[in-house]
């Protein structure tokens, strides 16, 4: 018994067969490659976001307490954002005691509240609440937030809490 070998090489068909397979096979790689990149988008946004919370909260925390109504946010020594209570923008009702300042960076909306224990003016409470919320909008457009928040007390207060 005798085999013959065809030696004509491979067929039309068969090289077509073989680039569908492979067209198939890329799109499928290009797909995962995708999806990936988006999570990888997400959790970049979602690190930002977390970063400037936690650094609103610390230059709070850090700051004298003379200073807690005002921002600073170039480092340039002039305040140019102050914290407001009286019911505009994102603070809710004029002369709760909450006070609120926001900013917008690299589509991450930042705003912090200083909450008064007892309500009243910041120079008459004895301690009070900070809080951080980092809001953006995440991979399918819903609203993502982060919130953190702290407090701190008055080093100089002398009464009942």
């Amino acid at each position: 018994m005798k085999q013959v070998l065809n030696s004509q090489g491979i067929s039309l068909v068969e090289v077509m067969v073989a680039m569908v397979i492979s067209g198939i096979a890329l799109m499928g790689t290009l797909g995962a490659v995708e999806i990936s990149s988006r999570y990888a988008q997400q959790t970049v946004m979602n690190s930002q976001a977390l970063e400037l919370a936690q650094g609103r909260l610390e230059v709070k925390r850090s700051i004298r307490w003379q200073l807690l109504l005002e921002d600073d946010l170039d480092r340039d020594g002039i305040a140019e954002t102050p914290m407001t209570d009286d019911g505009t923008g994102f603070d809710v009702a004029p002369g709760d005691g909450i006070y609120t300042a926001m900013y917008e960076r690299d589509g991450i909306t930042v705003v912090w509240t200083i909450e008064t224990d007892p309500p009243g003016p910041l120079s008459a409470t004895g301690m009070v609440r900070i809080h951080a919320v980092a809001s953006y909008l995440g991979r399918n457009k819903e609203k993502r937030e982060i919130h953190m928040a702290t407090m701190r007390a008055n080093p100089s207060y002398v009464g009942q809490r």
